[in-house]
């Protein structure tokens, strides 16, 4: 099988107002996303909002994302579970699906050894039906340490690649320095859009890139000039994002800045799973109107109706809204 790179999309999951799975506009992204030219698409990452839907609910996200695509571009499936027989089940289901790969985490919630986090990739490597993406975010996981991931990749066939969200670019450069020597048909892609370009230039194979759900152009952008040798354009629309970048991430609890940044695209993400306090609507609609500056900035004009200030006030606005945080 070809291997994974390139863009891939971790898409939003929108709900209706009864909080359920909104079908059709989820197939709506997927089209628009394809359409757009996204390399592969990544249902039930952590933009997808995985955590917070049932064990049904995250097949139902994949068959739907299956079922749309048509085998247009290839699909890594998020199948990060607690139980190992989920996460088996869920690549069973996959299988039957078209699925490429499952992007699985290290277990979460309870601490685990480095030995025990490379002893639960070899059992899953061993009963998986498809091929397996290790997903380094130790935030949320158990970090899988670069060199557990080294021995993973000489003795699992199965195991085709990581992706790293740790926000750490020693960590990714020491992953690709160490893989590149272990097996240079190994995937390493980033989950860090702020990093896309640098980690390109020093040999990555590409990344799931939450912003491609609300601009998808620009990033593929990116990775398609840098393929063309266009590097001083990489790095021009690099540095033009990184403030639209850091206003999704900033927005409020995760991953609403990057649901606010659809709906300023014309999609309607629905309510969130996770209620949002009166203060924090209040910020997020402040993040909201300058995430609509900044895309009418960059020349998405459906946006610049949303914009109610100046773009010379964006910067103003930033300075006092970080002030807010905590």
């Amino acid at each position: 099988m070809s291997r994974i790179t390139g863009i891939l999309c971790p898409n939003i999951v929108p709900f209706s107002e009864d909080g359920r799975i909104n079908e059709g506009e989820l197939r709506r992204i997927v089209s628009w996303l394809i359409d757009k030219g996204i390399h592969g698409l990544y249902p039930n990452g952590s933009t997808g909002e995985f955590a917070r839907l049932s064990f049904e609910e995250r097949i139902r996200v994949v068959e739907i994302v299956a079922d749309e695509n048509r085998g247009r571009v290839p699909i890594l499936a998020g199948a990060a579970e607690n139980n190992i027989d989920l996460v088996i089940e869920a690549a069973e289901r996959y299988a039957q699906l078209g699925i490429r790969a499952i992007s699985v985490t290290g277990p979460y919630f309870f601490k685990v050894s480095p030995d025990g986090v490379e002893a639960y990739f070899r059992e899953v490597a061993r009963r998986s039906p498809l091929d397996i993406l290790l997903y380094n975010i130790p935030q949320f996981a158990n970090e899988i340490p670069v060199e557990v991931i080294r021995r993973l990749a000489a003795d699992c066939p199965k195991i085709i690649g990581t992706k790293d969200s740790s926000r750490d670019m020693p960590r990714f450069l020491h992953t690709l320095n160490t893989l590149r020597k272990t097996r240079e048909d190994f995937t390493v892609l980033v989950g860090c859009e702020e990093i896309l370009y640098p980690t390109l230039m020093m040999g990555g194979d590409g990344g799931t890139i939450a912003s491609t759900g609300v601009v998808p152009e620009p990033i593929i952008k990116i990775y398609n000039d840098f393929q063309a040798g266009r590097y001083d354009e990489c790095r021009r629309v690099q540095f033009k994002l990184l403030e639209l970048i850091e206003a999704m991430l900033r927005a409020g609890n995760f991953p609403e800045g990057f649901r606010a940044g659809a709906a300023l695209r014309g999609f309607r993400p629905g309510p969130s799973r996770q209620p949002i306090s009166g203060r924090e609507k209040e910020f997020l609609d402040e993040m909201q109107t300058r995430m609509a500056c900044l895309l009418s900035e960059c020349g998405f004009s459906e946006a610049a109706e949303q914009c109610r200030r100046p773009a010379t006030d964006v910067s103003a606005m930033l300075d006092r809204l970080r002030k807010r945080l905590p």
